[in-house]
């Protein structure tokens, strides 16, 4: 028995290994390249749907963020339109002027009022030199 099995081992087998080569089919080639292309180009159409729509997204938060820094700028506006309306206030000038600046309200008599004065009114024909 035991020989029977070395005996497979010992048969030499004649193995060609030349390689095969196979002819270039030109219609597989071309739908080859035609799928490809297609999917390429259905790679890019969403390729660009994401762009579009992550350029949305982030414009969205722009925006967002503009809406919030313009509602700040305006609180600080209104803020400070209402300090300069308490700081003009006529009260608050003359208590200034009479505490700090040592001024002192005029008394009826030293009130002096001034006309406006109206300007000449132009004459009725102006005359001009001809040469």
């Amino acid at each position: 028995m035991e020989h029977a099995e070395t005996f497979e081992y010992a048969i030499r087998k004649d193995v060609r290994n030349n390689p095969i080569v196979r002819e270039v089919d030109e219609r597989k080639q071309r739908e080859l390249l035609s799928m490809f292309g297609i999917g390429a180009v259905l790679v890019l159409v969403v390729m660009f749907d994401a762009w579009q729509h992550f350029e949305h997204i982030r414009h969205g938060y722009e925006i967002d963020a503009l809406q919030k820094a313009l509602a700040a700028e305006d609180d600080v506006r209104r803020h400070l339109k209402l300090e300069i309306e308490t700081l003009r206030a006529p009260q608050r000038i003359e208590r200034i002027a009479l505490t700090r600046l040592g001024m002192v309200a005029p008394k009826s008599g030293d009130a002096i009022v001034l006309e406006r004065v109206l300007p000449a009114e132009p004459p009725a024909r102006s005359v001009v030199v001809s040469r």
